[in-house]
């Protein structure tokens, strides 16, 4: 499936505060997260990532998606991640091999499909290590591709160690991992650059890093009449044509002008003034 490079993460859309202890969360506005979906599409987002296990006490991504763009345009790739699981009460679990067609079965309900597009399995970070093997983990999600049920597979939080594990095994068509302009560690760009050889989508979820604007990036965005953020994309986007960005929003202002990041072109001035805060 071919996607525009800009899509939307789904993250936020339940509430401002996720993954914040229930007594802690906040519910966002269900019109308001409807109305950002249909003009996310409108704009031309054609990719969105989501999770069962993005949800405040009263919001659920899942089903504010299927609410809001069901029946789905045939060219709307929804990709969902296994692994990680919150019970009722928003504490964190973690599926066992076996599990992991229940977790694929309850984002098909929620989402009302028969299939899912793509599922990454999002390794914990207490397993983000060379030698921690995702083998079990992995092969069992490509039962559940065999059998229907999923048609692409995905890897999230690994380690080039770990994605040449999981290639072994089945076809992987994309990387999501942390990164961002200030938020780029040598060894993560070095794995960005294998994944444009192997022709896999690199995915970054952390393309808006929560780090202070330093003097260049407000320079580059004074320059262009844009917003920190909007440099931020570019320059993601700048790193390869393999590279995506799925910033996240509930805010239909916010969306706007994610997605006009997208027509923003930095010069190889730009980019020099920016090189320096590449890397950690």
């Amino acid at each position: 499936m071919t996607v525009n490079r800009l899509g939307l993460g789904a993250m936020r859309l339940p509430g401002p505060t996720p993954f914040a202890p229930r007594e802690e969360s906040v519910s966002g506005d269900r019109d308001r997260a409807i109305t950002v979906l249909r003009r996310a599409v409108e704009l031309g987002v054609n990719h969105i990532d989501t999770a069962a296990f993005y949800f405040s006490p009263l919001r659920s991504a899942n089903e504010l998606i299927n609410s809001a763009l069901a029946p789905y345009p045939d060219d709307l790739l929804l990709a969902t991640k296994v692994w990680p699981g919150r019970d009722p009460s928003g504490e964190w679990t973690w599926a066992d091999p076996n599990q992991l067609r229940g977790q694929v079965e309850e984002n098909l309900r929620q989402l009302g499909r028969d299939h899912l597009d793509l599922v990454n399995l999002r390794v914990p970070p207490s397993r983000r290590r060379a030698d921690a093997s995702i083998a079990e983990h992995f092969g069992a999600l490509a039962q559940v591709r065999e059998a229907g049920l999923v048609r692409h597979l995905g890897v999230s939080n690994v380690t080039a160690a770990q994605l040449a594990e999981a290639r072994a095994i089945a076809p992987v068509v994309c990387v999501q991992n942390a990164y961002g302009l200030g938020a780029a560690a040598a060894e993560e760009q070095q794995l960005l650059s294998r994944c444009g050889e192997y022709g896999i989508a690199y995915v970054p979820f952390y393309s808006l890093a929560d780090t202070e604007d330093t003097d260049a990036v407000r320079t580059v965005a004074r320059a262009h009449a844009a917003t920190p953020a909007q440099v931020r994309l570019a320059w993601t986007l700048h790193q390869g044509p393999h590279v995506l960005a799925i910033p996240g929003t509930g805010d239909p202002a916010h969306l706007q002008a994610n997605i006009a990041a997208g027509a923003l072109t930095l010069t190889p001035a730009d980019l020099a003034l920016l090189e320096p805060e590449t890397h950690e």
